[in-house]
């Protein structure tokens, strides 16, 4: 209970709130919203957290950034565009931009995939749709809040996660560290 307060409360003073991400997945049955399903045409993965999962231990040659954010957290937009330059240095660099939406079902098909058109977003998107935060918040790192943005930095040989904004020269910076 103290966790899920202490988490609550961060949100809030965030100002990016998860309290929407609680409505159930069946709110819009237009949408599949466990396994591998896709949330239009554009082929966006949804994911509940034991597939998403798989994507947070890859072991190969890559550095993979995995970004957690959402269309309604205003400081997930600001960095955006930072993860997208990064993105289009990967190939030179060995690495790999993932943009994971915390965005509710219902605001996928309003909000979410006109967002990725209108932004001309590059980055690989999947959406994590699974309701229960308490479960696998603390499996992504033990010590997340909950608040996003959030950025999980990997390889084979190092693992780092970040509860904060980036700027592009902190991020790149860090990236550094991996190499």
């Amino acid at each position: 209970m103290i966790r899920l307060v202490l988490f609550l409360s961060i949100l809030v003073l965030t100002g990016c709130d998860f309290k929407e991400r609680k409505k159930s997945t069946s709110e819009n049955s237009e949408f599949v919203s466990t396994g591998f399903a896709t949330a239009d045409s554009l082929g966006i993965p949804v994911y509940n957290f034991d597939d998403l999962e798989t994507l947070l231990y890859t072991k190969d040659d890559k550095t993979y950034i995995i970004n957690f954010w959402a269309t309604w957290c205003a400081p997930c937009i600001k960095e955006l565009p930072y993860f997208e330059k990064i993105n289009q240095q990967g190939e030179a660099n060995n690495w790999k931009v993932i943009l994971v939406s915390l965005d509710m079902p219902s605001m996928w098909k309003s909000k979410l995939i006109p967002f990725i058109r209108n932004k001309d977003l590059q980055s690989e998107v999947v959406i994590l749709d699974d309701p229960d935060q308490n479960s696998w918040i603390p499996k992504v790192d033990k010590n997340w809040s909950g608040a996003i943005p959030a950025t999980l930095i990997y390889n084979r040989n190092k693992r780092k996660f970040y509860e904060q904004t980036f700027t592009y020269e902190m991020l790149n910076k860090e990236l550094g560290e991996f190499k």
